[in-house]
């Protein structure tokens, strides 16, 4: 099942509500701000100012925003006047003035005859010997704007202000200094680093920095023939946001392996002139740097140039192409590098690449630089460059350094083997077309077998991650059958891996499949040492002749820093994994619910992957929060490695258990930055749970939109019927969006869908997880009877010892929908766990459904114990949705309104405002931990925060200033 939404909204005023056109259509990428700041100072907004400066490097796109305002302002009937800098031309002293009065020719003659005269002879009209006088000038553009300005509003747009005549910018800023309150707006535009006009007083200025990231692959998925793979990423890597760079690496079209940037004459003015225009010497020392590292020292390209003077820079620099900094030359535009190599020959290019090789100090750096300058195959090099690849620091280097290697292995073995790790440090990068390109290469190269599970590994990873679980499961399924023929690691690793697709599919025949895998992951066990042996005895016969190790013979590929798949630890992290999705929590046997992730070691596995295992197989048995700490390290050091691979396998599960445990801010940071990885990835799948997670998140904070919308593009792309987990997200999301907006039989509607038409659970870890909401919803809409059945099966699913999580909601909801005879002992027996308060918002949310309980049976002084209690812990959270119910109950039961807080504590949140109190009636930082869930160093920061806010800086003033806290 594939679904459509409607179309969302645009994030500006009444955009959506416009009807399409030229300026909808040529809003600017990744603009929005910036263009809601222009358009607020065009329309003359209050508080908005009458003249802006737009600032940016070259290529930035300052143009592109202008003309955008220029179409808005056009299509709002404001009259636009334009005019575009030249370069410094004495010919050309009026250029700008002229471009501006064209427009409005027909006015000059209605103004007073001096000032049209004047105006006229500007444009050419009037024959006289010489132009108008300066002064003439400055007096005579702003009374032109004044008549303008009486008709309807105008504005002044000029591009590259920095190019133009000093008397036009004169004239313009008198212009506006004198017409202040009129209806006129002024919008420059100038590169950053060029000198500022003297502009009116009250002048904003407005940076255009680099696109994001997301943007930056939306501009670039534009072009025409846009890069796909691995030189997609090289390309947004080197153009840094530059649109100019991102459209202009786009064009050109080299297939070959580049260990540097993007090679092509270049299109764009200024940089090919300026650097044919350096002095031979300096053209040369461009072309040492551009081919160096980036962050190569300054000392290493004197030493490769052989030449200690460091003015040879000094015309690059005056040219605007490098600053050097420190001990660092920095190329001051991305395209300016890139031109810079493409004005030398292959030859020189070359000599340059050796040159550096024997002046760099590190190792990684002297492989780099041999590889690029070798012209054939290279055993030495290939290996030089499998060294240095592990000492990247992110994956990406990574694999484009084993790929590069593979490339120079002469050998077949040797190429495929490096091959092979290239494309696992591929998929922990999570590039779908680089995996493609590098497992249609390798499967077609090797048929070991071992390489062949390890492809197919790879492959099925980025699949899931797309959204094909069914496709990625077979091709796991297909790869077993070579398990009785590699070692134990490779065929646990991929039967875990298969664990984790059933778990998003949530399909009953990929969960029953398992039991296949493991059982053939048992017999490459029992095989391994027999094989082993036969493969070493062989191996002594042929490494005569071919000069290898059987070390280096079966060497297995590595995932890289982020982990191995051969260590103990990691092993046993994976056998807990396998384990967890076969043995649902609280059955019998179930190693979740004993010796599994909650009684294991507090620090796990050594290995990254290990503690990936081990927090997956406890974010099913609903233990997650005991290894938290240990995750999260993890998780933030997979984010540094750009290994969003691995990391988008469990940023799901960690984003789940931030807002199961109330870390709603955290979580809401998590998932921008997965959102944006995952856009620039292309990984729809992972999106869409991100949205619904965001969703979420907007629902529980009591933030959720009138009309909630998710992307289109997303959720076209995911098919729902083979991601239930994606497809469970997304019914709670809507279903908590809906009560949020007081939609009680669409929040029903939502989740009833979580569960099919006989009781089944769509999703058997997240819908069991939604059961209190559901019965919750079903009391408000009469329709308790309905859920009865559905809790009864989801009980006998969760086994004899539930976790603890699911005791609390089993018995929340027996208390809502079971017979009122029971319903006072389920809500304490829902309550009396301690334990249950690692899951706030739910613990809150039963003290909100006892309170109401207790007050409609008149036990007020009860109720108000409970929903005082809930709607502390709804504001230490930031639950708005909880806080609002559970204030409105409260109101109902009698109890006294919320104190007013237009007090010193007015400014601060709610959970600021508790940790405030708490400290002003002397309490240490550890102790409000311990009563708020927060860590020590988190309440200083609070309080860090809050005292500029309150106006003192000592945390004994807290008392004066809350004498009753």
């Amino acid at each position: 099942m594939r679904m459509t939404l409607p179309p969302s909204r645009s994030a500006v005023g009444d955009e959506a509500a416009r009807p399409p056109g030229r300026a909808a259509a040529s809003r600017p990428l990744g603009r929005d701000s910036e263009v809601d700041r222009i358009l607020r100072c065009v329309s003359r907004q209050p508080g908005s100012p009458q003249a802006l400066l737009l600032l940016g490097e070259e290529g930035i796109g300052r143009t592109t925003v202008l003309r955008h305002a220029r179409e808005r302002a056009t299509d709002d009937g404001i009259l636009v006047l334009s005019a575009q800098g030249w370069a410094t031309d004495p010919r050309h002293g009026r250029a700008c003035l002229q471009q501006l009065l064209v427009p409005v020719m027909d006015e000059l003659s209605r103004l007073p005859a001096g000032h049209g005269q004047v105006l006229s002879a500007a444009l050419g009209i009037a024959a006289r010997d010489e132009g108008p006088d300066d002064a003439q000038v400055r007096t005579a553009l702003p009374a032109l704007l004044d008549r303008l300005a009486a008709s309807r509003p105008v504005l002044v747009c000029v591009d590259d202000v920095h190019a133009c005549d000093r008397v036009f910018v004169e004239a313009l800023c008198a212009g506006i200094r004198l017409l202040a309150g009129r209806p006129v707006a002024l919008l420059l535009t100038a590169r950053s680093e060029a000198p500022r006009p003297g502009l009116p007083p009250g002048t904003e200025n407005l940076h255009l920095g680099p696109l994001s990231a997301p943007w930056a692959a939306a501009l670039l998925d534009r072009q025409p023939d846009a890069p796909v793979g691995r030189r997609r990423l090289e390309i947004l890597d080197e153009a840094g946001g530059n649109p100019l760079a991102l459209v202009e690496l786009s064009r050109r079209a080299p297939t070959a392996f580049r260990a540097g940037p993007v090679r092509g004459p270049s299109t764009a003015p200024g940089f090919a002139a300026r650097i044919d225009a350096l002095p031979p010497e300096t053209g040369r020392a461009l072309l040492y740097a551009a081919a160096a590292e980036p962050g190569e020292s300054i000392a290493s390209l004197m030493t490769a140039l052989d030449d200690g003077d460091l003015a040879v820079w000094a015309p690059a620099e005056a040219a605007g192409l490098v600053s050097l900094i420190e001990d660092r030359l920095v190329f001051r535009h991305p395209l300016a590098r890139s031109d810079a190599l493409a004005r030398h020959s292959a030859a020189e290019r070359q000599r340059a690449r050796l040159d550096l090789a024997a002046a760099v100090t590190r190792p990684e750096g002297r492989a780099r630089h041999l590889a690029a300058a070798a012209l054939r195959t290279s055993e030495s090099v290939a290996a030089a460059l499998e060294d240095s690849a592990w000492r990247h620091e992110d994956a990406v280097g990574t694999a484009r350094a084993l790929e590069q290697a593979a490339r120079l292995s002469p050998r077949g073995p040797e190429r495929a083997r490096r091959l092979a790790e290239a494309l696992v440090t591929v998929q922990a990068v999570g590039e779908p077309d680089w995996v493609r390109d590098l497992y249609g290469r390798l499967v077609g190269d090797s048929a070991d077998p071992e390489l062949v599970c390890l492809a197919a590994g790879a492959l099925a990873s980025n699949l899931s991650l797309e959204s094909s679980q069914r496709e990625a499961f077979d091709l796991l399924v297909d790869a077993s059958e070579h398990f009785p023929g590699v070692g134990r690691p490779v065929a646990l690793a991929l039967t875990a891996l298969a664990a984790g697709i059933a778990v998003q599919s949530g399909l009953p025949e990929h969960r029953a499949c398992l039991s296949t895998l493991l059982d053939r992951t048992q017999q490459a066990q029992q095989a391994q040492q027999a094989h082993q042996a036969r493969e070493t005895d062989d191996a002594r016969h042929t490494d005569d002749a071919q000069g290898t190790s059987p070390t280096d013979r079966h060497r297995t590929p590595a995932t890289g820093p982020w982990g191995r798949l051969d260590t103990p630890g990691t092993q046993q992290a994976l056998d807990v994994l396998v384990s967890a999705v076969l043995r649902p929590p609280g059955a019998k046997g179930s190693q979740t619910s004993t010796g599994g992730p909650k009684g294991a070691s507090p620090a796990g596995p050594d290995t990254l992957g290990g503690r990936m295992a081990v927090y997956s197989a406890a974010h099913l048995a609903d233990e997650a929060d005991v290894c938290l700490g240990q995750f999260r390290d993890a998780d933030a050091r997979l984010g540094a490695a750009r290994a969003f691979g691995i990391r988008g396998r469990t940023v799901s599960a960690l984003v789940d258990t931030l807002v199961g445990i109330g870390w709603f801010a955290e979580a809401v940071d998590l998932i921008q930055e997965a959102m944006a990885e995952a856009t620039v990835l292309r990984l729809p799948r992972l999106q869409a749970d991100l949205e619904a997670q965001a969703l979420t998140l907007q629902a529980l904070r009591g933030t959720v939109p009138p009309e909630p919308r998710l992307t289109p593009s997303i959720w076209r792309a995911v098919c729902l019927d083979e991601n239930r987990a994606t497809h469970a997200r997304l019914l709670r999301a809507r279903g908590l969006a809906s009560l949020a907006l007081g939609d009680w039989d669409g929040g029903w509607r939502q989740l009833r869908a979580l569960f099919t038409a006989d009781g089944a659970p769509l999703h058997p870890l997240l819908s069991p997880r939604s059961i209190a909401e559901l019965a919750a919803v079903a009391q408000r809409t009469g329709r308790s009877d309905e859920v009865v059945p559905l809790l009864a099966r989801v009980r006998a699913e969760q086994g004899e010892r539930p976790g603890t999580r699911m005791t609390l909601l089993l018995h929340h909801a027996a208390a809502l929908v079971e017979p009122d005879g029971n319903a006072e002992r389920n809500f304490h027996l829902a309550l009396v766990n301690l334990e249950a308060g690692r899951w706030p918002w739910e613990r809150a949310h039963v003290r909100l459904n006892y309170g109401i309980w207790l007050r409609r049976r008149r036990r007020t002084r009860e109720a108000r114990r409970q929903l005082t209690t809930a709607l502390e812990t709804a504001e230490r959270l930031g639950a708005g949705a909880l806080a609002a119910a559970v204030a409105r109950e409260l109101r109902a039961s009698g109890a006294a309104p919320t104190p007013d807080t237009s007090g010193p504590l007015a400014r601060l949140t709610a959970q600021q405002r508790q940790i405030v109190q708490l400290a002003a009636s002397g309490l240490s930082n550890r102790e409000i931990g311990e009563q708020l869930f927060l860590s020590p160093r988190t309440v200083g920061s609070h309080l860090y925060n809050v005292y500029p806010k309150l106006g003192i800086s000592r945390r004994q003033q807290l008392r004066d200033l809350l004498p009753n806290g």
